[in-house]
Parts: structure tokens; sequence; C-alpha cells
């Protein structure tokens, strides 16, 4: 079966589309631009899809090599024959194949090839063929002082040795004891003793079992983590009732002698062997399992963190917060250009803070700044509500969520923007510019360090980084980049580029000037024919001098448009401008052999909005005023929050107290929700109400469901009860006492 068959097969499509897709692939198109610009020729495969066909063909082909390998080994020790051959071509995982070739694989001394050593092999086959022989007479015939074979039961010993490793290494054994792991092991866990107190936050796994096919992806590497800071032992258990019976029927064929020794050599080869092999392969696959979801979860959690909604091109001023050392300000344009920096210090007493307001007040009116980003560090809460009193009119105000900004302004990247400012500047930069455009700013710093996810630094990194470039692209390219003003990190981005060529355009425009059309790209050194198709669809020339330029039409499809408009007596400028003029154009009339109905409605649709975002509007928001750390939290409180990281078991949200609460999957909705993204996204604005508060664990319970309210409670455990959902009189009265208990001390 070919790799085309096999995965159309697997994944549900035609041949066609697969076939396709790899010779797509293979020349080197990336997924983006196979997604959006060839559709005719895979049936409009999304991106999951097309993905999905490029790991599992690198799969196949990652086991072909291996197979490759087996079959080179087996050739250069002899022992390669027809029938063997035949089963290392037919096996179609890697887990089978490597069964087949144990038995062959060259490996240390064992107490098996001791015995072989040793001449004991024929005994080892005459015991395991318990044709009815006296294997102690026959036992006496294998006697070597020489070979340090002394006694029967020394001989015994050795065939036994021999015959556990025989069953340990059987390949059909193995399939199947694989198996009763995977459905029967279980998954259990202990504190390590004396590690109690040090280890609370395991608190859950001190004594913990739960079956492995069932372990949800966070529990298990939540149980590894702890085990790998020595705070948990984990182990995989299986009950050898239901491994033995297996062994049994496999190899046991009487209840004579020769059977007792090959049950005796069968309980070690397991215990010794076969048991150990599968734990560390159920281990192994277990953790790939849980690794892929973790990295499904952080990776959708970054997709829905990059494509946050853009504030836009407005001037902004952002502060960096802090008590002691101040606060780092400064001034950006439109095009997120530093104009000012400054420090302000407006916690540390009356007179700095009289001055911080003028400050404030005057490079607002200096720059003329339409919005003012605020990062929700340390001190973050109390520099918003100090620059709210300030009453500056027109002027947006906004807290930013700063994770990875100190990445960021300790980077290579940022000293090469700002190579004449410290760290505090930069950073202080990047929350500026982040509520200006979040993905273009985010794209400059490591997705892991971004404050998304479920235990990435856990993961595979290998494949947690191809996920993460994968992600990336597929978020810039569905926005589009605009050419003359992209940084060189964003341009490596978009189809077809790569550090190196975004750094030749980088380099090029400031050599020449800006863009004045995607022709022009062209001219860049070593940026050739198969990069532009690549790459043109997906930049944008604002103001160019073909209105196509600024749209995701891509250059291939100009001379189509143009006909279009030609053909109803109109040029494109004013076919982009006249919807009723659109609505005139007959699309079958454009079907060819390369032009199918899917390309013609999209450029339809670039022909009504060219350039449009897609990202949402943004919409303003802001913490409840007085509730500015854990202290001033209240059971029952109704708060406002900013959904910051998604997980299987629930969502985590930020209310404004510099430790996010936690929304479980039971608590999102008042239905049952499967997975948390049915009801919620990165940076989607919630409200949410205080169900529980453990100071000691540092952690904060909530709940999104509408009609119910807990009781209070001391400790972790109560249940809830239903009560009428809480009056917004109430709500105001609560949110009240908690500003005025933290403004008066009571």
């Amino acid at each position: 079966m070919t790799h085309e068959i096999r995965i159309s097969k697997e994944l549900t499509l035609s041949e066609r589309q697969v076939s396709t897709t790899i010779a797509l692939l293979d020349e080197g198109a990336t997924i983006p631009f196979i997604s959006r610009y060839r559709k005719e020729m895979t049936g409009s495969l999304d991106e999951v899809q097309l993905t999905h066909i490029r790991d599992r063909v690198q799969q196949l082909r990652d086991l072909d090599k291996r197979r490759e390998v087996i079959l080179k080994s087996l050739a250069d020790q002899g022992k390669l024959t027809p029938g063997l051959e035949e089963q290392v071509r037919a096996a179609e995982t890697m887990a089978s194949l490597e069964d087949i070739y144990l038995p062959y694989k060259p490996k240390r001394k064992t107490r098996a090839s001791v015995a072989r050593e040793k001449g004991l092999e024929p005994l080892a086959q005459l015991i395991l063929s318990q044709d009815g022989s006296n294997i102690r007479n026959a036992a006496q015939l294998f006697l070597d002082a020489d070979k340090g074979v002394n006694d029967v039961e020394e001989a015994l010993a050795g065939a036994r040795d021999i015959i556990a490793e025989t069953i340990a290494e059987d390949a059909s054994v193995r399939a199947k004891t694989r198996h009763i792991f995977l459905e029967k092991g279980l998954f259990v866990s202990r504190v390590v003793p004396g590690k109690e107190e040090d280890a609370l936050k395991y608190k859950d796994y001190y004594e913990w079992s739960e079956p492995l096919k069932t372990a949800p992806s966070h529990r298990i590497l939540a149980m590894r983590r702890g085990e790998k800071e020595e705070m948990l032992y984990l182990d995989i258990e299986v009950s050898e009732t239901d491994v033995l019976p297996l062994l049994d029927n496999a190899y046991i064929k009487g209840a004579g002698e020769a059977s007792a020794q090959v049950r005796m050599a069968m309980l070690d080869g397991y215990k010794r062997l076969l048991k150990p092999s599968m734990e560390t392969e159920v281990r192994v696959l277990t953790r790939v399992q849980a690794d892929e979801e973790a990295i499904r979860v952080f990776t959708e959690n970054a997709r829905q963190l990059l494509l946050a909604a853009p504030l836009g091109q407005k001037r902004v001023m952002a502060l960096d917060p802090g008590f002691r050392t101040g606060c780092k300000t400064v001034c950006l344009n439109a095009q997120g250009e530093l104009l000012d920096n400054t420090a302000v210090f407006p916690h540390t007493g009356a007179a700095k803070a009289e001055e911080a307001a003028k400050t404030i007040h005057f490079l607002v009116e200096k720059h003329q700044i339409e919005a003012i980003a605020i990062g929700n560090g340390t001190g973050g809460r109390e520099t918003e509500a100090f620059v709210r009193k300030l009453a500056i009119p027109d002027v947006t105000i906004i807290m930013i969520n700063e994770s990875g900004a100190s990445i960021y302004s300790a980077s290579e990247v940022a000293r090469e923007e700002f190579p004449n400012h410290d760290v505090t500047v930069r950073g202080a930069v990047s929350i500026g510019r982040r509520l200006m455009d979040p993905l273009a700013e985010l794209v400059k710093i490591d997705p892991k360090s971004i404050g998304v996810g479920q235990y990435q630094h856990d993961v595979d990194q290998t494949k947690l980084q191809t996920a993460l470039d994968d992600t990336v692209m597929s978020c810039v390219n569905a926005v589009g980049v605009e050419l003359n003003t992209a940084s060189k990190q964003i341009l490596s981005y978009v189809s077809g580029l790569g550090p190196s060529l975004a750094q030749q355009i980088v380099n090029y425009r400031h050599a020449n000037g800006v863009f004045h059309s995607r022709e022009a790209l062209r001219k860049v050194p070593r940026l050739g024919d198969k990069a532009f198709e690549q790459a043109a669809g997906f930049l944008r020339i604002r103001n160019a001098e073909n209105p196509l330029d600024t749209s995701g039409v891509h250059p291939e499809r100009y001379a189509l448009v143009q006909q279009m408009a030609a053909d109803l007596g109109h040029d494109v400028a004013t076919l982009l401008r006249d919807e009723q003029l659109r609505k005139q154009i007959p699309l079958r009339d454009y079907i060819s052999d390369t032009v199918g109905m899917p390309t013609l409605r999209d450029i339809l649709a670039e022909l009504a909005k060219p350039g449009r975002d897609p990202r949402e509007q943004f919409e303003q928001f802001s913490f409840t005023e007085g509730v500015n750390s854990v202290a001033d939290l209240r059971i029952g409180m109704r708060l406002p929050g900013i959904v910051t990281n998604i997980t299987n078991f629930g969502a985590f949200v930020d209310i404004g107290v510099h430790q996010d609460g936690l929304v479980h999957l039971s608590q999102l909705a008042n239905r049952f929700i499967k997975d948390p993204n049915e009801v919620v996204k990165v940076q989607q604005k919630v409200m949410v109400t205080i169900t529980e508060i453990d100071e000691k664990r540092n952690r904060i319970s909530l709940s999104m469901k509408t009609e119910e309210r807990p009781t209070p409670k001391k400790n972790a455990g109560n249940k809830t009860r239903k009560v009428e959902k809480p009056r917004n009189q109430e709500n105001d009265l609560v949110s009240k006492l908690a500003a005025l208990k933290n403004k008066f001390g009571f």
C-alpha cells in the first residue's frame, strides 16, 4: 500500500487530494499558500487537513528509513530470510517493526547471551519444546566446568535465562502485552516520604491512581513533573492475573517437568525483562500522547492570543509599572516608533505623584496621545488607578498582559531595534506595541514565554517548536503583512520567506525606500520566482500603484480581475469601489482548467474588502476599581476578567489581583462542557464569581455559571448550593465595601 493510499484511507480523503498535497509540499509550497491559493488542486483542503497529511507522510517516511536500516543490519548479520524480510516490510508501526527486530538487535551482554556462550541454547530449545524428554538427564550432557556449567541446576538456570529472553522478545507476546498494559494499566503516584510540605502543589497526587487509557494529559504531565522534581513516586501497575494467562497460553504445553521449567522462566522473563520493557514503552507512549495534547492546547491558546484584537495605528503612551524604581514611560507614534521616554514616580510620595501627573499630562499633549497602555505586572493596578484619576479627556486607558516583555527587552531583536536604550525602555515599548498590534509584537518573542499553555516546558521541545512555527505562520498569513512597515521578525513568517529573505527585504527597503508594488519584490536579492509565488499574496502595500496590491488577490490572478472589470466596461479601481458592479460579475464565465469556483469566490470576497484585517474589533476593558489584591477578594464577588490561558481542565482568568483564578471545566457554563474552547477563548472578556480562596496554595476558584453561587466556606471540598441569581445591587455593595477596605485599611 502506497503512502498516498494509506493516508487517504486514514483521513477519509481522496487519493488525488493526498498525492497532490504531498507533491506541492515536496516542491516547497507552504501550508498557508496551498490552503489559500491551490484550492482547486487539493479539493479545498484546510490547513488542519494539510498539516495532518504533511505530518503523516513524514512519519511513514521515517518508518521506511528505519525499515531499511533494520533490513541492512539483518543482512549484515546473515540472518535475513525471505520470511523475516516479509515481516519487516509488512510492519505498519514503529513499535511492531522494533518488536520484529528485537531478537536480532545487537545488545550488550545479557544473562541469556552468557548462557548461549556456555552452549546451553540446545537445552533451552529442548525444554521449550516440552516433548516429554527427561530434562535432567538431558542437562547432564551440557555440564562443562571449563565453561562454568558445574551441575544440572546451573545448566537448567542458564537454559531458563535463554527461554526468559525468548519469551520477552516474542513480537506476538509483546504486542498483546502492550495492549493489556494500555487497556488495564494504572498510573499510581504517591508522595516521597518527608516531602509532604515541600510538595504541596502536588497534593492531589499524594495517593493517586487512575487508568492509563483515561488519564488526561495535564495530570500525566503533572505527575511526571512531580517525579522529575523528586516530589512524587510514579509507577505503572498492571495485575499479573491479566498478563500471565496470555503467556501461559502462548508457551505452556503441559504439566511435566519441562513445563514447570518453562513457567519458571516465563515468570522470570516477565518480571525481569518484559514488564520493565513494557513500562518503559508505555511511559514513552503516554508521554507522547500527553505531549501532543498539551501542544495542541498550547498552540490553540497561542493562536487566540496572536489574533487578539488590535487597537490599530494610534499614538500610544506605554507605562511599565514599578514602585520604588518608578514607571518607565514611553510615547510611540502611530507606526510604533519611539518618540519620547522618561520615568515617573507616582507611588513614592505626594510630591513625586504630583510631578508624575504633570509629566503625563505634558507628554499626552505634546505627542497627541490617543491611548495609554499599562503593563499588568507589579504595581500595574495601582498605576492604572493613578492614571485614571488624572481624567485625561479622549484617551483610552488599557491594561496589557506583559508576559514575555522582559524576555523581549533583553533579546538580540530588542538590542537591534533600540541599541541606545536600556531594557526598561524596550520593555515599555513592547507593552505599547502589544496594544497597537499584538501579532506584530508577539512574533518577536519565544511563544513559550507569552504566558499561555499547560506544561509547555515539559513537552517535546522539537515538536512544540514545529507546532508553534506552524501556528505563527498561519496567523501571520491569515492577517497579512504590510510590506513597507513590517519588521524582519514578522516577515520571516510570511509564506516562502524565512529569516534570510526577510532580512534581504528590510535591507532593500532601507537602501531604496518603500515598495510601490508587489512586482518590485522581484528586485530583492536572492528572492526568486518560487519565493515570490509563495509570499506575494500575503504581503500588502497600502496606497499601492495597483489597487490589488492592497488585497489578498494573488498577482497570478491580476489579469483575471482586470478581465472581469474590462468585461463590465470599468477599471479595477471602480470594481473595488462599486458593490453593485461586483454583483454583476458572472463568476461561472471565468471558470477554467486552473481556476474554479473556490478561487473565484475568494477573489470576489477580497474585492469587497481588500486588505481588511480579519481580527475582531478592539473593545475597551477595565477591572473592578478597588479590587487590587487577593486580600480584597470575598466569596461571592462577581467581577469582570480576561481569559489568559485555557487548559483541558478549565480556563484561567485575570481579575486584576496579580494571581489568575481558575474556572474549572464544570464551572464554565450551566450545561455540560467537554472542551473549554466551546465557551471561552484567550483574551475574551468574561464575568466570574469568586467561589473559593485558598491563600496557602495561592489559588482562586471562579465560576462563570449564571444561576449558581457558592455558600461561604473555609476549606476546599465543600459543595455549592443553588441560590437566586445575585442582584446587581448586591454585587455593587460587595465591590464598594472592598474598595473602602483597601482605601482605609479596615
